[in-house]
């Protein structure tokens, strides 16, 4: 029993922690203070999501079902690159080099 208290504390240990790095990265690429929907705080939240599913995979090789939602979330984020390359290079520029995504 107390095995199943200390999982479910560390599950919301961790739910906890992704919450403080969502706010952190809001914070971080906010274009004004209410600011929580601007393509560069999407393309980065799914950026974190996907070097989430990048570990989830280190241990998972076979989660075929999850992979796929890697793809979409992929494509995504790929869709919001494009449309932010071509509304303004400037701003899409910022977030390649913040992210590192580009090498």
């Amino acid at each position: 029993m107390d095995f199943l208290i200390e999982n479910r504390k560390e599950e919301v240990l961790k739910v906890a922690l992704a919450v403080e790095e969502k706010k952190t990265l809001i914070d971080r690429f906010k274009l004004h203070e209410t600011d929580t929907g601007s393509p560069e705080i999407q393309i980065a939240l799914l950026t974190q999501r996907i070097s989430q599913l990048n570990e989830h995979f280190k241990i998972h090789r076979k989660d075929h079902h999850s992979r796929r939602g890697l793809l979409k979330v992929v494509g995504q984020r790929r869709r919001l690159l494009n449309y932010l390359k071509n509304k303004d290079i400037t701003r899409y520029r910022e977030v390649i080099k913040a992210l590192g995504l580009r090498k």
